[in-house]
């Protein structure tokens, strides 16, 4: 393999920037079964705002290429899959987009090509789920005919700061000398640098406690959130004294959604289930997250009757509806459980998200929100999501004399109602 090409797999919050950034040392075809979004891409806009489009037509212009046709991609040697890895209702693992994924690497690998998975799984599933396929579609042999990788993704959706390039890359291979290989392509192009770690397991299991680490000690923060507020001490006040010893973690309180800390603990804990044991820490961080729009909302509905406000029919505003703050990523945001659970005591709801798309909203949500200032009083309005826009708001202009202004992010300090 003297000359690499590259194809990336999965066009998302993750393979774009990904494919984008090796474009500008290696031929790189961008590939996704969504046809819409590819002709978007290759219009020049990047609809997730993960690439600029400058930075997007300029790559365009050096020969980047994004199709939906598997066979622009058949003379490729060095394939990057980077689909989601979801889970279902009931939280198990969805393993389906990367069965697909692998599928297509299968029909189009050949002789002493390498695949590369950057999906968030947990410890066995690149050799025991997806190679297996790519091997009964392609007809070669495993680390014989063709080799494997696995270098995990770290973005951060919205982030403009650590952006791929400057984010330190873990690589792995299913040999040591791919293990080199992978890490040489890598290294190329990651400024932050690469860590080649000495097998895939351990690359897979890096990055699926990365997320979990971070669930549990949100977690935290947020039971400690619930008992301050029982005694009648301010949180925030709690953490900002805590926080003046040198090595006190500066976690906050609030909403844990996303398609990775709200997802890959339970990656791992599934995992650890089938080799006998429960995780207990691990489920008890994601029990207390999950449950946090619920009681956000139980919260608002408390603190309207300490108002003497009538919850029946009254006029509640969300500001925001993405699972962070100046981002249109709407995947398991846990502001649609402070939604529903307002819903059940028949309130009018209004959201006002100026980033999140309504139609996308809809169809995953089935609920209707607005991109436009709403211009009327609110008896309460909850700031869920932190977005610059809202602090260029007049919230005294949306407020009743009475109304409830509940702070889930703790960003407005005037008001006392913060979680």
């Amino acid at each position: 393999m003297d000359t690499v090409k590259i194809a990336v797999i999965g066009l998302g919050y993750v393979g774009l920037p990904l494919a984008r950034l090796f474009s500008t040392k290696y031929t790189t075809i961008g590939f996704d079964m969504n046809r819409a979004r590819v002709d978007a891409l290759m219009a020049g806009h990047d609809a997730t705002l993960e690439v600029s489009d400058d930075l997007l037509q300029l790559a365009i212009a050096n020969g980047f290429k994004c199709t939906a046709d598997i066979e622009d991609i058949r003379d490729c040697n060095f394939y990057v899959v980077a689909v989601p890895t979801p889970v279902d209702k009931n939280h198990n693992p969805d393993l389906t987009p990367l069965y697909g994924a692998s599928t297509t690497v299968g029909k189009v690998i050949s002789k002493g090509d390498i695949v590369v998975y950057e999906s968030t799984v947990y410890p066995g599933v690149t050799e025991d789920e997806c190679i297996p396929v790519v091997e009964k579609v392609s007809g070669l042999r495993f680390n014989i005919d063709f080799f494997a990788g696995y270098s995990p993704e770290r973005i951060n959706p919205g982030d403009k700061l650590h952006t791929v390039e400057k984010i330190k890359k873990v690589t792995s291979g299913s040999t040591p000398e791919i293990g080199k290989k992978v890490n040489e392509v890598y290294a190329s192009v990651i400024t932050a640098g690469t860590h080649l770690a000495p097998t895939i397991k351990v690359a897979e299991a890096a990055k699926v406690i990365e997320n979990s680490q971070r669930d549990i000690n949100i977690a935290f923060v947020n039971e400690l959130s619930k008992i301050f507020t029982r005694m009648g001490i301010d949180t925030q006040d709690v953490l900002e004294a805590a926080s003046t010893k040198w090595n006190f973690l500066p976690f906050k309180p609030g909403l844990v959604g996303g398609h990775c800390i709200g997802v890959d603990p339970y990656y791992l804990a599934q995992c650890a289930q089938t080799f006998g044991y429960n995780p207990e820490i691990i489920l008890a961080g994601r029990r207390m997250n999950d449950g946090m729009g619920e009681y956000v909302a139980n919260q608002v509905v408390k603190l309207m009757l300490k108002k003497g406000i009538q919850v029946l029919n009254s006029n509640i505003l969300i500001l925001g509806f993405t699972f962070k703050e100046n981002c249109p990523d709407v995947r398991n945001t846990k502001v649609i459980d402070i939604y529903k659970t307002l819903q059940q005591y028949n309130v009018k709801i209004t959201v006002y998200d100026p980033w999140a798309d309504i139609n996308i909203v809809k169809d995953e949500y089935d609920i209707t929100i607005t991109n436009l200032i709403p211009e009327r009083n609110f008896d309460a309005i909850i700031l869920a999501v932190s977005h610059d826009d809202f602090f260029e708001l007049n919230l005294q202009s949306l407020l009743m004399s009475h109304s409830v202004v509940y702070d889930v992010k703790g960003v407005l300090m005037e008001y006392s109602a913060r979680l």
